[in-house]
Formats: structure tokens, C-alpha cells, sequence
């Protein structure tokens, strides 16, 4: 999925800024799909603009500058249907805990556990997060089966941390790393 895709999904739903935009894929609920910087919004909302697929207007705020709202017209309605139609790339999954990790066996294992105990409330806080998110009345069924897949992959990685984290602080160095100068 790419950044234009993401503009006319979150565009579908309502009225948008570049901002709002930025926020709802990195804090809100299209976190988990993609992600997207300032400076891939902005150009892929200057061409769906180009393209008639997505409207603009100024919006005056009392001591703000004017914001730039953005809103998807019926034919950029179509066009995401379209493009949702399209083959899917593959899901990635990346992840800076995996990489710790990865080189847990170079660590002290204090730090292995606290990185482990982190990571285990991380998910915890997820699972919060949607326990809680469809508490909207604009809940449709396809939010509820996004929402409860994301809950089935979080509860996973739960059991996993608890099961198996142990085994990750025991592959840890049993002493502190030292310093390279001493």
C-alpha cells in the first residue's frame, strides 16, 4: 500500500489535513497499516489534487495559521476502490525490539530483562488500546474484524514474551558488558 492509497483511505472517512493525516497514521488507528512522513503526504496530496481525485479549501484558526483540508471527491472515491482491488504487496513487520534480541547474547541480561518487561507492556498497552477501540458507535463490523485480528496478533506476542522470555535474558551475558577503554 503506498502513500497515496493511505491519503484516500483516511480521505474516505472524512475531511483531512496534511497534519491530521500524519497523526492518524502514526498515533491512531491507520498506525497499523502504513506509514507515512510529512514529506510523502504532502506530494501525494499536491497530485491527487492534480488528478481531481481529492478537493482543498483554507480553513482560518483563531491564533494558528490557515490550515489546508482536504476532502475526497466521488471520483477519488471510485479510484481507492480501485486501487484497493489492486494485488497487495506483502505485510512487513519490522521491529527494533527483534533486533535487540537478535543480539540479546552480547548483553547483560539486567538489560535483556528490563528491554523484555518494556517490550511485554508495549503489548499490553496495545491490547488496551483495542480492547477499547471499538467503543465508538461508528464501529462498522469491518473495524470490529480489523480490530480483532490486531487483538489475536497482540495476545500472540503476549504468550510468546511470557513463555519464552526467559530464555531470551538467560542467552544474555551473565555480566555486565565492559567497557572497550578498560
Amino acid at each position: 500500500m503506498n502513500v497515496r492509497t493511505l491519503c484516500l483511505s483516511i480521505l474516505y472517512d472524512g475531511d483531512a489535513s496534511g497534519y491530521d493525516i500524519r497523526r492518524m497514521c502514526t498515533e491512531e488507528e491507520f498506525s497499523y497499516f502504513v506509514e507515512a512522513s510529512y514529506g510523502s503526504i504532502y506530494p501525494a496530496l499536491a497530485k491527487l489534487e492534480d488528478e481531481k481525485l481529492v478537493t482543498s479549501r483554507t480553513e482560518q484558526q483563531d491564533g494558528k495559521p490557515a490550515r489546508k483540508v482536504y476532502s475526497i471527491t466521488e471520483l477519488g472515491r471510485s479510484v481507492f476502490a480501485d486501487e484497493l482491488g489492486a494485488p497487495l504487496g506483502e505485510d512487513m513487520f519490522r521491529s527494533p525490539f527483534l533486533l535487540f534480541a537478535r543480539f540479546a547474547h552480547i548483553l547483560p541480561a539486567d538489560l535483556v530483562e528490563a528491554r523484555c518487561n518494556e517490550m511485554l507492556e508495549r503489548t499490553r498497552s496495545g491490547l488496551r488500546r483495542l480492547e477499547t477501540a471499538c467503543g465508538k458507535e461508528d464501529c462498522s463490523a469491518a473495524d470490529k474484524w480489523v480490530i480483532d485480528y490486531g487483538r489475536a496478533m497482540l495476545q500472540l506476542a503476549e504468550k510468546h514474551m511470557l513463555t519464552h522470555m526467559s530464555d531470551l535474558i538467560t542467552l544474555a551475558r551473565a555480566e555486565p558488558r565492559k567497557n572497550a577503554a578498560e
